[in-house]
């Protein structure tokens, strides 16, 4: 019954026309506008920005193994997780994994908000003058920059 089934659908498959890949893209004649990619160094300021005010809000907040630090420098959770522990509850030692694996984590996502507020600012500064430099050697007939939708001409 199956195998009967498997061959009807193998069947029908070879009458119907053959499915092919196709890319988006816009219409050959009339449907488009030239542009180029933009993306302005406001925008990845901010973005950087928002980044490195997540970092600051989560570096601030997520500290639990240093929040109610005190002289020996244990945070209140740390010393709680200790005397649960030193009083024979298994619950002690719980608790310092969590704390653990939760700094652990805490230090993954500040690290990539870090890194996230660092790349953009340098690329921000970096692409910035690459943009002063490309533009200075390449120009138009009339001396206006070239566009990427012309350049992009030739490698075609």
């Amino acid at each position: 019954m199956v195998w009967e089934e498997w061959e009807q659908l193998k069947a029908g498959a070879t009458e119907r026309p053959s499915t092919r890949m196709q890319i988006d893209q816009l219409p050959a004649e009339g449907g488009g506008s030239e542009r180029d990619l933009v993306v302005n160094q406001d925008d990845l300021g901010a973005v950087g920005h928002d980044a490195y005010n997540l970092y600051e809000s989560l570096r601030a907040g997520t500290d639990i193994a240093g929040a109610g630090m005190n002289k020996d420098g244990a945070g209140s959770t740390t010393r709680a997780a200790a005397s649960l522990t030193s009083h024979g509850f298994e619950m002690g030692s719980a608790l310092k994994l969590t704390v653990e694996i939760w700094t652990s984590q805490a230090d993954t996502v500040l690290q990539a908000c870090a890194h996230i507020s660092n790349h953009l600012d340098f690329s921000k500064k970096l692409h910035s003058q690459d943009d002063a430099d490309i533009a200075a050697v390449i120009r138009d007939g009339d001396g206006s920059a070239v566009t990427v939708s012309e350049i992009d001409k030739y490698f075609r």
